[in-house]
């Protein structure tokens, strides 16, 4: 092996290397085709050969596997020592000059696996290599702090010491697609997870019910499922405006039953999407009796508008299960400041619908409003995003819109005295405290002359979970406002 370059040997999840052979081919070639897709994204250079039960992975340099840890279908992979021919003394040899001092004064084992027809058996290997390394260490094949692994396959051996874990489960993109309804928090994404694990290729459906800040949050959650997660595959965020069908909602609807009709405006929305992307089910993070429109009875009621199948995977969890598993996979932190915007009823809801009586209030409602919402939704490749995308697209306010409060950041050097009205002057330097007290259900306007000071002050309050945005203009753009407003 040359000292240029690492060499892996991976191996398959149970689930995958248990199929039959016609469906292992079809899992083994996508697995190897996602494993390709997650060391290009990583800019490794890396090559990987197919071999039946087994992916062998080459890597230039000193190059590390770090992204292979998030490919589904893998069980573990190891780095490669030395790979030698087929011999048993050469293999006694390499292996006594290679873990000589990694077993001296440690209790280790040797393990060995052969496939192909040679003179002598993995028995063989065992005892030998064990033998050859025994006047350094102590054997111990119940509790061993050093394992050394020997592969035979045909005229090679490969050895190696140590495995690294990988995700398990199946092959991303085995088990066709569904869409995924998205709104940044931890379970949405948790669940999201859960079915990438079973080879589901997912689109995202995110139903905006609070604009470009909250829509930045839910981008950022779902592209660590994206970009970390879904290898083989370019997830797309579909993003529906709901706010015209939540107004409508809130104007035609009891209010103890906006909820559920909320929710079951939400599942019409995503299987529109799901008809027209070829998903075969809707997928939520729902969990039973977590919050009011989560009891049974009421899953029921929303359920009965949908015609594709609901997979439900947290159906079961409670919320520290959930929780546990965001920070496994990433998201806990981003999904941590992410408001909770789909709570639109503040008093008591209905927590045990009954199917006609939704149907019932849902009834007046103009479907025309989510029919068109779905038509003019904005289409995401969050693959393909990066840091300025969401910065641009998210941070920017053309307005200061009645409610937000605004806040004058210019720095002593720009401020000539005068303020305008209501605004609240906070200089540079003291918006880390500042940060820690606002409050959360405001939505704040940020401006300086030339938007410098602003645009990184506004992205600094929305990285922690505030609706904070720039105002485009500076303050020319709010003196502007103040006569728009005929304020004094």
């Amino acid at each position: 092996m040359s000292q240029s370059e690492a060499r892996f040997i991976v191996r398959l999840a149970a689930e995958v290397a248990s199929k039959s052979n016609r469906t292992r081919r079809r899992f083994h070639k996508q697995l190897a085709d996602n494993l390709k897709d997650a060391l290009t994204s990583s800019d490794t250079g890396a090559t990987v050969t197919d071999r039946w039960s087994r992916l062998f992975v080459t890597v230039p340099g000193s190059g590390t596997m770090v992204a292979a840890t998030r490919v589904f279908g893998i069980s573990s992979f190891s780095e490669v020592d030395a790979v030698v021919p087929a011999d048993l003394e050469t293999i006694v040899r390499v292996g006594h000059e290679s873990y000589t001092e990694a077993v001296r004064g440690r209790r280790y084992a040797v393990a060995a696996r052969r496939t192909g027809r040679q003179s002598f058996s993995s028995q063989d290997i065992r005892v030998e290599l064990g033998a050859a390394l025994n006047p350094y260490g102590t054997v111990d094949l119940t509790a061993p702090e050093v394992t050394v692994s020997v592969e035979v396959r045909d005229d090679r051996a490969y050895l190696f010491s140590g495995r690294t874990e990988g995700p398990g489960g199946l092959p991303l993109g085995v088990q066709s697609r569904a869409v995924c309804l998205i709104s940044g928090g931890f379970d949405s994404a948790v669940a999201a997870w859960l079915l990438l694990k079973r080879g589901v290729a997912l689109d995202y459906v995110f139903c905006n019910l609070a604009g470009p800040a909250f829509e930045r949050s839910v981008v950022q959650v779902t592209k660590v499922l994206a970009d970390h997660w879904s290898y083989g595959h370019r997830p797309r965020m579909h993003i529906v405006d709901f706010g015209d069908a939540v107004a409508e909602l809130q104007s035609s609807v009891t209010p103890r039953y906006w909820q559920v009709v909320l929710k079951r405006l939400m599942y019409r929305a995503a299987e529109q999407v799901g008809s027209e992307v070829g998903a075969d089910a809707v997928v939520t993070g729902e969990s039973l009796g977590q919050v009011s429109s989560q009891t049974l009875r009421n899953l029921r009621a929303i359920e009965a508008v949908a015609t594709l199948p609901v997979l439900r995977p947290l159906v079961g969890f409670d919320k520290e299960e959930i929780i546990r598993i965001a920070k496994r996979i990433g998201t806990a932190a981003l999904s941590a400041r992410v408001r909770e915007y789909c709570a639109i009823l503040e008093g008591k809801p209905v927590t045990a619908a009954k199917v006609i009586a939704v149907d019932r209030e849902e009834a007046p409602l103009d479907m025309e409003l989510v029919d068109r919402a779905v038509a003019e939704r904005r289409v995401l490749d969050l693959r393909g995003l990066d840091e300025t995308d969401l910065s641009r697209d998210y941070l920017w306010t053309d307005e200061v819109p009645q409610g937000a409060s605004a806040i004058d950041c210019r720095p002593a050097n720009q401020d000539d005295g005068w303020r305008l009205p209501g605004s609240r002057r906070v200089l540079p330097p003291d918006f880390p405290s500042l940060a820690e007290s606002l409050d959360r259900t405001t939505r704040y306007v940020l401006f300086c002359d030339n938007g410098v000071q602003s645009a990184q002050l506004a992205n600094l309050l929305q990285t922690v979970g505030y609706e904070a945005y720039a105002l485009r203009g500076g303050t020319g753009a709010a003196r502007r406002s103040v006569r728009v407003r005929d304020l004094p």
